[in-house]
């Protein structure tokens, strides 16, 4: 049964990716770098760090949404040089700059579980810049891709082959956020529609 969990949210993982993506090389998307650079960092860490500490196959649709965040954060590197980085504002280095000082800590100690801590926290800090950006241009996100991660994520619980703080805390994370980031982008598109 775990194993059909994990296929359904590695398909999850995949569908919602690759539609975001799609988007984002159509120019309908605009991904901040920065966000999506920390994003890469913290799913790498969370997903060896589920490894170490026993997810078993639960950490599967986690490997491959970092492979979708990793491209998803080089293809959003374009914003910074072609004038279209108008969404980054300068409280988005301090942001960015801060979660980098976050790694610190994880370098020192190689431990899976204040790794993971860590990184999750790190990846709430990484959330503060795309929902500025969002709160300020609602359509240069889709809910999608945010809906998607907290159905695989529910499913990622349930696919794992241990529970502990490692392999659990992200997913818990991610579930909150991401639903935060759905109703966030549709309440500011209805407003914007309302206008």
């Amino acid at each position: 049964m775990k194993i059909f969990i994990v296929l359904v949210a590695s398909v999850l993982a995949v569908i919602g990716n690759i539609s975001y993506f799609k988007d984002v090389l159509k120019g309908k998307i605009i991904p901040h770098p920065y966000t999506w650079f920390i994003w890469s960092i913290v799913s790498m860490t969370t997903f060896f760090g589920g490894l170490a500490k026993g997810a078993g196959l639960g950490v599967l649709p986690t490997g491959i949404a970092e492979v979708f965040t990793l491209f998803i954060f080089l293809f959003s590197i374009q914003y910074l040089f072609n004038g279209k980085a108008g969404h980054i504002r300068r409280i988005d280095n301090y942001f960015l700059a801060f979660a980098l000082l976050g790694l610190i800590p994880w370098a020192i100690t190689h431990d899976p579980t204040i790794s993971v801590v860590i990184m999750v926290l790190i990846d709430l800090i990484a959330f503060i810049p795309t929902l500025r950006k969002t709160w300020v241009k609602p359509n240069t996100e889709k809910p999608m891709l945010y809906s998607m991660n907290v159905s695989r994520h529910i499913l990622t619980l349930f696919s794992l082959s241990a529970y502990n703080v490692a392999t659990t805390l992200h997913s818990i994370v991610m579930i909150c956020t991401n639903t935060v980031m759905v109703s966030f982008i549709a309440r500011r598109k209805a407003r914007e529609g309302r206008k």
